[in-house]
């Protein structure tokens, strides 16, 4: 399996390299070394039309996968030369819901739990609110859930670790970390 995600940002040129993959399940290297490729799924990841699929979900409406695929085709015809569109299936995908979005947030959350269990034995948990407030703010088609690490680790494990850090000279660790919303918006440590 092989994942080129947002394929549209690729030069032209090599994304026409796949002509040969599509069409015959070889590639050839640099040096004219025939590369097999028919045991192999390919998938291209594109947020072309990504504005198309949240106008016609707009409303938490959930048009069928033909409908979609109907409607992002010409955006997709504009890009990619007709043939080798053709040889490709268009297998179009809606934004994630907020409650994808916070299962997502948790699952991090609870593997940087984890890691704080660790590694310096200190139990972590946050409120509800935390999570959906995450989760808020990842709503960009673009970025999406991608901003959930960008979150973690450009505001949640620096403030942890800033916590950590200033007790590491206390001769009690913390016994617990809670993560919770501040009043302002952003997010705070209490030590329990």
């Amino acid at each position: 399996m092989v994942l080129l995600d947002e394929v549209e940002k690729a030069h032209l040129d090599v994304v026409n390299l796949f002509y040969q993959v599509f069409d015959k399940g070889v590639l050839a290297d640099g040096e004219g070394r025939d590369i097999d490729f028919r045991n192999t799924v390919l998938f291209l990841t594109s947020n072309l039309a990504s504005d198309v699929i949240t106008r016609l979900c707009a409303g938490g409406n959930r048009p069928g996968i033909d409908e979609v695929t109907q409607a992002i085709r010409p955006i997709l015809s504009r890009h990619f030369k007709p043939a080798l569109l053709a040889r490709m299936t268009i297998v179009p995908f809606y934004a994630l819901d907020p409650s994808c979005m916070a299962d997502i947030v948790t699952l991090k959350l609870g593997k940087l739990a984890q890691q704080m269990a660790d590694n310096s034995r200190t139990p972590l948990s946050w409120s509800p609110e935390v999570v959906s407030t995450i989760a808020a703010r990842c709503v960009e088609v673009e970025s999406g859930a991608r901003n959930i690490d960008h979150i973690m680790r450009g505001t949640i494990m620096p403030l942890l670790s800033r916590e950590l850090l200033a007790r590491m000279g206390d001769a009690d660790q913390p016994a617990a970390l809670a993560l919770e919303l501040a009043e302002d918006g952003g997010f705070a440590v209490t030590i329990g």
